[in-house]
């Protein structure tokens, strides 16, 4: 049986859950990963209203979709960022507070172990008999980073730097991931650039910052990694244990006029002086047929989740175009081997 085929919400938080889940159902999807932003789920309501939870369930249920996760990427940003006004564009006021950096930091933390207890409660309140429940609980989202500013810097930055960095990490998310062992609900970082991991070598020291925490693993995503030149199939054989959840995007690199690199030149996304840039999916570099395989090989069997981002293209076109794709790229794995019929005890 292939994987479910959901559409990450986050890029599409100006439009109202009622109008977005029907939408989605349309072009194919066959659930959603629920951003904790615009409408599409309130943590604090989903803590504080049993109401809240089973009117999301019901409105999903009346256009046959379901959900497998929930994401919080703007506010898990906050936990170790080196915090500013661009913050503050994307939290809200209770967790922007006055603004303080470290008051910022603080209330992040909490509100990402409240997201923990949300997802949960969530969850529990998924109608039964669709084989979902079986999956395991995942919150997405982002760490934040206090040392990625000095990642390529001068005066040169060096390991007792970056050191301080994975230490402030650990320091602030074990007391999150130990909220969500008590849940029983997983952590998976969108390894991604401004990130504490953001390619296979920090992913692993990110792990071994939290002494490989059993609810801290990954959401995977190769358009973070391509770009860079980092290999994201030896990303799922190198960690595969740890992928809790697949994001499917596309990214296209080495496409510019030559005056902008990898860094983005400063240039807004879309810019064709840029070196790389997001996809829709089918339209990159991306081989999603390598990582069919590798998960595959790996047994994984969540879901596939469309982020959709692509600023060439209009996003019904392509999130319609790429729940398409991607069922037409995934495949189930075989538990028999090819030659065994050769075997006359088979025959």
């Amino acid at each position: 049986m292939s994987r479910p085929v959901t559409l990450f919400t986050g890029q599409w938080a100006d439009m109202p859950i009622e109008k977005l889940a029907p939408l989605a159902a349309e072009m194919g999807y066959d659930g959603l990963e629920l951003a904790c932003w615009g409408d599409h789920f309130d943590v604090d309501k989903a803590l504080s209203s049993d109401t809240y939870v089973k009117e999301k369930w019901e409105l999903l249920a009346e256009h046959g979709l379901t959900c497998f996760a929930i994401s919080n990427h703007l506010v898990g940003q906050a936990v170790c960022d080196n915090i500013d006004d661009r913050h503050k564009a994307m939290l809200t006021p209770e967790v922007w507070g006055d603004g303080d950096p470290e008051g910022v930091r603080q209330r992040a933390a909490q509100q990402m172990i409240a997201t923990g207890q949300a997802c949960r409660k969530f969850l529990d309140a998924k109608p039964k008999g669709d084989g979902s429940e079986d999956f395991p609980a995942v919150v997405n989202g982002f760490t934040g980073s206090s040392t990625w500013h000095a990642l390529y810097a001068f005066p040169p930055t060096n390991q007792a730097y970056y050191e301080k960095g994975f230490e402030d990490f650990a320091k602030r998310f074990t007391p999150i991931l130990d909220a969500y062992d008590k849940v029983d609900v997983n952590f998976a970082l969108e390894v991604h650039p401004t990130e504490i991991a953001f390619d296979i070598a920090t992913a692993q020291r990110a792990l071994k910052a939290v002494n490989h925490h059993k609810r801290f693993g990954f959401n995977y995503d190769p358009s973070h990694l391509g770009y860079q030149g980092v290999d994201y199939v030896k990303f799922i054989r190198d960690l595969g244990s740890r992928i809790y959840h697949v994001h499917m995007k596309d990214a296209w690199w080495g496409h510019g006029d030559g005056s902008v690199g990898v860094f983005g030149g400063s240039t807004d996304f879309g810019d064709p002086r840029r070196f790389w840039d997001f996809r829709s999916l089918g339209h990159g570099d991306i081989e999603f047929e390598d990582i069919i395989v590798a998960l595959n090989d790996l047994k994984y069997s969540g879901p596939l989740s469309v982020e959709w981002e692509d600023i060439r293209m209009d996003r019904v076109h392509g999130a319609t175009e790429a729940a398409a794709f991607v069922r037409n790229v995934d495949f189930p794995g075989s538990n028999v081997a090819f030659d065994a019929a050769f075997d006359k005890s088979n025959q």
